[in-house]
C-alpha cells in the first residue's frame, strides 16, 4: 500500500507537467468500473486482487445497490514510471 504525506501529494500536484487527466466513458457493462478499479489497484488504494469487484468510483449507495454508476467521480492516483528509452 502506498502511504503519502500531505504535504508529499502536495508537491506532486504542484507540477502540472506531471499531471495527466483521463476520462473514461463506453457504454454500459464494457469494462469502465473494471478498468479504474485496476488502475486504482496498480496504484496501490485497494487490493489489486480486489479490482473489478470493489467498484471503487461507484461512491453513492444507490449505485453500490444497482451496480451501475450513475454520477462521475474522481480520484487521484500516482504511478512511478520507470521509462527505457535504449535500444537494442
Amino acid at each position: 500500500m502506498v502511504n503519502f504525506t500531505i504535504d508529499q501529494i502536495r508537491e506532486l500536484m504542484d507540477k502540472p507537467t506531471h499531471i495527466r487527466n483521463l476520462s473514461v466513458i463506453a457504454h454500459v457493462d464494457h469494462g469502465k468500473s473494471t478498468l479504474t478499479d485496476s488502475l486504482i489497484g496498480a496504484a496501490g488504494i485497494i487490493a489489486a486482487a480486489k479490482a473489478g469487484d470493489t467498484r471503487f468510483m461507484d461512491t453513492r449507495a444507490d449505485e453500490q445497490d444497482r451496480t451501475i454508476t450513475i454520477k462521475s467521480t474522481a480520484v487521484t492516483l500516482h504511478f512511478a514510471l520507470k521509462v527505457s528509452l535504449e535500444h537494442s
